[in-house]
Order: structure tokens, then C-alpha cells, then sequence
């Protein structure tokens, strides 16, 4: 096995993407809610609905933030946007992560793939590659199907 196994339990997150989204998450907010404050000719319902609104915005910026997989004894707990999911080492056959890919894809032993996109090379290409391959060896090393 080439890849190094990482001591469990171990979280594979898009760090850069996430400190962006939640960098320009805060940043839209103030920026709105100053604009809020600032203009004398909005009243307070005005002024609440531009906070809100950046409320909102930052919450869309959090969500797209969330994704995250989570590898433990037991097996892989994969989350993405709106969804979570708790697998099995033995359900996991394969790790993919190949070219033009937006994140990883887990192939199950049910005969689906999940997208696990808390593993996307974005803006952090080669740390995605890295935490790909320590999943891939973590899944080899623990899974009772055959090697492909």
C-alpha cells in the first residue's frame, strides 16, 4: 500500500474552500448589514429584511461549507450538502477520484456510486489527492471485499 494510513478517526474536509466560503459568508454579511444601518432613508422593517437577507446569504455560503467525510473504526460517515450518510467499511469497494472529477465517488457494494464531497480538488488540488488516497487505503485496509 502506498498511501499512509492515517490515525483514526480522521476528517477529510476542502479546507481552503471552506475558509473561503466562510470568509466571504462574513464578509457579505457586514458588508450588508453596514450598507442596513448606514442609509438614513430605510426604515426598520427595510433595514431588518437587508439583515435577513444576509442572514440567508451566509447561510447558503455555511451549507455549501458542510461537506466532510469522517473515517473511523468502523466505517466511513460521508456529508454533503443536505445529506448524511453512515457506511460500512465492507460497503465501500472502491475510492475514485479521477481527472475532471468535482469530488470523490464512492463505489458501494450495493452497485451505486456516492458522490463524497467533502474530498474535491477545487482550490486544493493536491491535498485533495492526498486525503483521496488515505481513504482509498484506509477502505483497502479495512474492507472484506478482494482488492480490484
Amino acid at each position: 500500500m502506498s498511501a499512509q494510513l492515517p490515525a483514526l478517526p480522521v476528517t477529510f474536509r476542502p479546507g481552503r474552500t471552506r475558509a473561503v466560503l466562510i470568509s466571504v459568508g462574513v464578509a457579505v454579511f457586514a458588508v450588508i448589514t453596514a450598507i442596513a444601518m448606514i442609509l438614513p432613508t430605510l426604515g426598520a422593517g427595510e433595514r431588518m429584511t437587508f439583515v435577513v437577507t444576509g442572514l440567508l446569504f451566509f447561510g447558503v455560503l455555511l451549507l455549501l461549507a458542510r461537506p466532510h467525510v469522517t473515517a473511523d473504526e468502523q466505517g466511513v460517515t460521508v456529508v454533503n450538502l443536505t445529506t448524511k450518510r453512515r457506511l460500512e467499511w465492507a460497503e465501500v469497494l472502491r475510492v475514485n477520484l479521477r481527472a475532471g472529477d468535482p469530488w470523490v465517488y464512492l463505489d458501494l457494494a450495493d452497485g451505486t456510486s456516492l458522490p463524497a464531497m467533502g474530498i474535491q480538488p477545487g482550490i486544493g488540488r493536491q491535498q485533495a489527492l492526498a486525503d483521496a488516497r488515505a481513504l482509498r487505503a484506509l477502505s483497502e485496509s479495512r474492507g472484506t471485499s478482494p482488492a480490484s
